[in-house]
Parts: C-alpha cells; sequence; structure tokens
C-alpha cells in the first residue's frame, strides 16, 4: 500500500472530477493532487519522527537555557556547578543534555571538551556549545555572549512563526483559487470565445 504522503493526492485527483464533474473536476484534481503532493509532510520512521520532535524541543528550550546559564557562569565559579543548576531547572530533553555535560566535566574534563562534545552529539546546541567554547578559550564572561544568543534565537523563532503564519494562509486559500478559477474560465472566457468563433464564421 502506498504511503500516506502519495495516496492523499492521488485520492484527491481521482474523486475531484466525480465531485465537480469532468470539465472542472479534471483541473480542480490536477491541481489539488500536485498542491498535496507537494506541501503534505514526507512520511518517517517513529524513530525518526521522534528525533524531529526532541530537535524541535530543543531549540525551543535553547533561548532559556542561555539566559539561564548566563546568569549561573556569571555567579558560580565552578562551571560543573552552574550547569548542573540549569540542568535541575530545565525539562527534558535539554536536561539531559545539560547533565552529560555536567558529567564530563565532574570527570575533570575541560569546559572546551564537554561542550564541544555536546556540539558534535546534538546539532541543535551547537550554537550554544560554540558560544560557551569561545568563551572558555578567550577567558572572557559567558554574560554577554549568552544573552545576545538567546536573544538571537528568540528574534528567529518569532520570525519563523510569521513565516508559517502567512504560508498557511497561502494555503487556506489555494483550494478556493483552484475551484474558482476553474468556473471563472468555463463562465466568463469560454462563452467569449465561443460567442466570437460563432461571430467570425457568420462573417466568413
Amino acid at each position: 500500500m502506498p504511503p500516506p504522503d502519495r495516496l492523499v493526492p492521488l485520492v484527491a485527483a481521482l474523486v475531484a472530477p466525480v465531485v465537480f464533474g469532468l470539465s472542472v473536476g479534471v483541473p480542480v484534481g490536477v491541481m489539488t493532487g500536485v498542491a498535496l503532493w507537494r506541501w503534505m509532510p514526507r512520511a518517517r520512521s517513529p524513530a525518526a519522527r521522534r528525533a524531529a520532535r526532541e530537535q524541535d524541543r530543543l531549540v525551543r528550550q535553547l533561548p532559556l537555557t542561555a539566559d539561564l546559564l548566563a546568569a549561573c557562569l556569571g555567579s558560580c565559579p565552578a562551571p560543573d556547578q552552574a550547569v548542573a543548576a540549569v540542568a535541575r531547572s530545565v525539562d527534558a530533553p535539554m536536561s539531559s543534555r545539560l547533565e552529560a555535560v555536567v558529567a564530563q566535566l565532574s570527570l575533570g574534563a575541560s569546559p572546551e571538551a564537554g561542550w564541544g562534545q555536546l556540539a558534535v552529539d546534538c546539532p541543535p546546541l551547537a550554537p550554544l556549545a560554540r558560544c560557551l567554547v569561545r568563551t572558555s578559550l578567550s577567558g572572557a564572561p559567558p554574560v554577554e555572549a549568552l544573552s545576545g544568543l538567546a536573544h538571537a534565537h528568540r528574534a528567529a523563532a518569532s520570525r519563523a512563526a510569521h513565516t508559517r503564519a502567512r504560508r498557511a494562509g497561502v494555503l487556506a486559500t489555494a483550494p478556493l483559487g483552484a475551484c474558482f478559477l476553474p468556473a471563472f474560465v468555463l463562465i466568463g472566457v469560454v462563452p467569449v470565445v465561443i460567442g466570437l468563433t460563432a461571430h467570425f464564421t457568420q462573417r466568413l
């Protein structure tokens, strides 16, 4: 059986001629099927879906985590204790990622090694890890860099939300356009073409 991302557009293309008739239904079905095939999410395995959901949650948690790390690292001289405090304050899956860093720091790993491994293991948190690696190597206080990272990610999330809202509006009007365009052609254009054809035929 075909996956849903291929079956649904095919069904829409076949049902439209039955509902609207051949003259209107064929173009409506073709356009609807193409639109659904283009915009429907592709079928993925359960493991891939879980991984994608976890990455989305990590990206959403990153700004708050950066702010908390800025506050804790700025007031606590021990990096592992500061990161452990933040790990206790955030929800999963961020908490488990930070706990892994705490474990490495507690065993004597350098901040560069601990955060660098986080960037390798968890790509969504790579910006946070790179920020902390840079501040550790340069000796600069991490507060300003982490606050800037949190602000940049919040701004990016806001832009992405506006983009999704605009895209949803376009997708909501697409079916109406698919229905009204063939009707406009049949009602407004075809009679004019037929009339002009008849007129020129009579003159000939």
